[in-house]
């Protein structure tokens, strides 16, 4: 068999650029070249294969079948690869990527991260911010914080916490409101929050579920104003617009800072949780077992003291 010359590496470069962004225009930003060396440099790669890589039309580009298999393969080889640099350029100072929901990095794991910083000073923590899936090497993510049902494949995944939802507003609120709220029903005349972001999951929470098992027959679910997510939802209802259906462990650190009350002992049960994903491979790395340990006793210390305030307040 007559020997390949070496891979073009900028050429597969170029084209996994322009494979995942199906833009030549998005990849050369992304490369900082011309769209134009991107196009020369995937026509090269084409050469080099004897093959289509690319669809052509005028104003857009599709991944033949060739094209997407190698585009797979390369967003898994080029993810090594940058974790690698990452890892030998790191010297002393270990970087350890967390994606997660909005609405977790701010309302639970920011105001304890300091935590663990005084624990483990040379392990720098970065956060990043999305509801869709981890690709843990396309996107050089060490640890995933998911809020779902569970299920989750190819990956290790424990449940870190529940997740159950109850009514919650500012203190302003419930000391100002009129009538008062002594019971569920009594919700009928003041403005629920809502949580968009609910809508079609099958067994998470909304207001109607809530009121329903909470036997609150005189109020009308669907009042008040709609949001795109919980986080903004309780924004809100510190803000004192009304009354947000809370999820537990997102209203933790509002109710104890006292920015935001309980206001009944009901909570609805929710199939979605909090849960703790990573790569089985990169948990054997020690700053991502050290952080993944600091979230399990951050957790289980966070729920002692939940179920302790909720004994004080009913």
């Amino acid at each position: 068999m007559k020997p390949r010359h070496p891979a073009p590496l900028n050429a597969l470069r170029s084209f996994e650029a322009a494979a995942r962004h199906l833009s030549f225009n998005v990849a050369a930003r992304e490369l900082f070249v011309t769209p134009a060396a991107v196009s020369h440099q995937v026509k090269h790669l084409e050469e080099y294969l004897g093959l289509s890589l690319f669809h052509r039309s005028h104003r857009s580009v599709a991944l033949t079948p060739e094209g997407q298999a190698l585009a797979s393969t390369l967003g898994a080889v080029f993810g090594q690869i940058d974790r690698a640099l990452d890892r030998a350029g790191s010297h002393a100072n270990a970087e350890l990527r967390v994606t997660t929901m909005e609405s977790f990095a701010a309302k639970w794991l920011a105001p304890r991260l300091h935590r663990f910083h005084l624990a483990q000073p040379d392990i720098r923590v970065r956060i990043d911010t999305g509801n869709q899936h981890a690709d843990f090497v396309r996107d050089g993510m060490d640890v995933a914080i998911r809020y779902g049902p569970g299920g989750y494949t190819g990956v290790h995944a424990e449940l870190l916490m529940k997740a159950p939802a109850y009514p919650v507003c500012s203190p302003g609120f419930q000391r100002d409101s009129a009538p008062s709220l002594d019971c569920p029903d009594d919700l009928n005349r003041h403005p629920l929050l809502h949580d968009e972001s609910a809508v079609g999951r099958p067994g998470v929470p909304a207001w109607a579920d809530w009121l329903e098992e909470a036997g609150a027959s005189k109020v009308e679910a669907n009042r008040g104003s709609m949001f795109p997510s919980i986080y903004l939802a309780q924004e809100a209802a510190i803000a004192g617009h009304g009354i947000a259906l809370g999820i537990d462990p997102l209203v933790r650190e509002d109710l104890r800072q006292g920015r935001l009350v309980r206001l009944f002992p009901h909570v609805a049960n929710n199939a979605y949780a909090f849960w703790l994903v990573q790569r089985d491979e990169a948990g054997q790395r020690p700053a991502v077992k050290a952080f993944c340990q600091w979230l399990r006793e951050e957790a289980e210390t966070d729920s002692r003291l939940d179920q302790a305030d909720v004994r004080g307040a009913f």
